[in-house]
């Protein structure tokens, strides 16, 4: 869990930079367009409802927010994009899943296999890694910042699976379908978090060092500057000190 948990710190960090770049606004306006083929009404499609709140919290115009839905309805017409997993092997035999959203499969497996190739990985056939990983939602809040106790009764009274105390902050783990009643009944009691999201967090974790853990850091950081990747994830660990000297 310490490298997904350090790495998720890293990705909200950097998302102020990413944001000024464009990067953000269009991984969720395509996240937006496909959730919205399962319908357009975000009361019944809670996917649809998690990319409108995503797209909310970076502060997306409505009129963004609608068009993208509509694209994704069929009302006005756009890219046909494709969701596809790819998975593969990063820098110490790490495992790394990489969601994908593309209108062109053949360049994105292309684009992908050069980035893994690059900093010392190689993809792999399909569901050589997906064991490694459980979806789950993830609700991050700073430590000191929160009342732990009150939080431990809250999450858990509204169905949470688990309250873990990771380094430096305290983390509540639902099953994706308690996601949204779990974070509702957070955010009915006041208390504040730091991030909300339904993530895949691996069981088991490699332990990285040297310049192997440099490679991986880079390879994590292209995999997720890539125009046609949404998502990255991994089972790396990795010391600290090197995490924070990279973010």
């Amino acid at each position: 869990m310490s490298g997904h948990s350090k790495w998720s710190n890293i990705k909200h960090k950097k998302a102020a930079a990413d944001a000024k770049r464009g990067k953000v606004f269009t991984k969720l306006i395509r996240e937006l367009t496909v959730a919205a083929r399962l319908g357009g009404d975000p009361n019944t499609n809670p996917r649809l409802r998690m990319a409108i709140s995503a797209a909310k919290n970076q502060n997306m115009p409505k009129d963004t927010i609608e068009r993208a839905i509509k694209r994704g309805t069929g009302e006005i017409g756009g890219e046909e994009l494709h969701e596809v997993i790819y998975e593969g092997y990063g820098p110490g035999g790490s495992a790394v899943l990489v969601e994908v959203l593309t209108d062109n499969k053949n360049r994105t497996v292309s684009d992908i296999r050069r980035i893994f190739t690059k900093y010392g990985g190689n993809l792999g056939e399909s569901g050589c890694v997906a064991w490694t990983f459980e979806k789950k939602g993830r609700i991050g809040f700073e430590k000191g910042k929160v009342d732990e106790d009150r939080l431990f009764e809250v999450a858990l009274e509204a169905g949470a699976d688990d309250v873990k105390n990771e380094e430096g902050e305290l983390v509540v783990i639902t099953s994706p379908d308690t996601f949204e009643s779990v974070k509702a009944a957070i955010e009915g009691a006041g208390l504040k978090y730091a991030s909300a999201e339904v993530t895949m967090i691996p069981q088991n974790s490699v332990r990285i060092e040297g310049r192997e853990a440099e490679q991986m850091l880079r390879l994590m950081e292209a995999l997720e500057d890539s125009d046609d990747v949404q998502n990255v994830y991994s089972n790396f660990d990795i010391a600290e000190e090197l995490m924070q000297a990279f973010g």
